[in-house]
């Protein structure tokens, strides 16, 4: 297996999924990446452990039941203590416009499921890099290597 480089050392990352196997694969591969992750299995539960928390990120899911990640994205771009916080969307749909519906809603970015173990880190890193802050805190990690 590919090593991947512990670049989210010390972040806190939270994974918004109903579907436990995909949750689990985008967890088990960030904690591998250095960071401490939170889980949700749904937009409404996602926000509730946004009461007691600020992720550097949130990936989630976009077709989940109770709560889907269109709602909770916009609902995280109307308060003012979630705003600035990234939120990545996770998604099956990865048609041709998918990509910039997903922004349009407010999502910074998009990676299509299934993930790939060997490219999700780096998908993810890349779109990292275009949010200012985040992207000091990955060059400083690797500064430090």
């Amino acid at each position: 297996m590919t090593r991947i480089p512990r670049l989210l050392e010390g972040w806190t990352v939270l994974i918004v999924d109903d579907e436990v196997d995909s949750l689990e694969v985008a967890r088990r591969l960030i904690t591998m990446a250095g960071a401490q992750t939170l889980t949700a299995d749904s937009g409404r539960s996602a926000l509730e452990l946004l009461k007691h928390t600020s992720p550097h990120f949130i990936l989630s899911d976009l077709s989940m039941p109770d709560m889907d990640g269109w709602e909770l994205a916009h609902l995280l771009k109307r308060d003012r203590r979630t705003l600035e916080i990234p939120v990545i969307a996770l998604t099956a749909h990865a048609m041709s416009g998918d990509r910039d519906r997903a922004i349009a809603a407010g999502f910074h970015n998009h990676i299509a499921k299934p993930l790939d173990p060997l490219k999700f880190v780096g998908q993810l890193l890349n779109i990292l890099v275009d949010v200012p802050n985040l992207a000091d805190m990955i060059i400083n990690v690797d500064e430090r290597r």
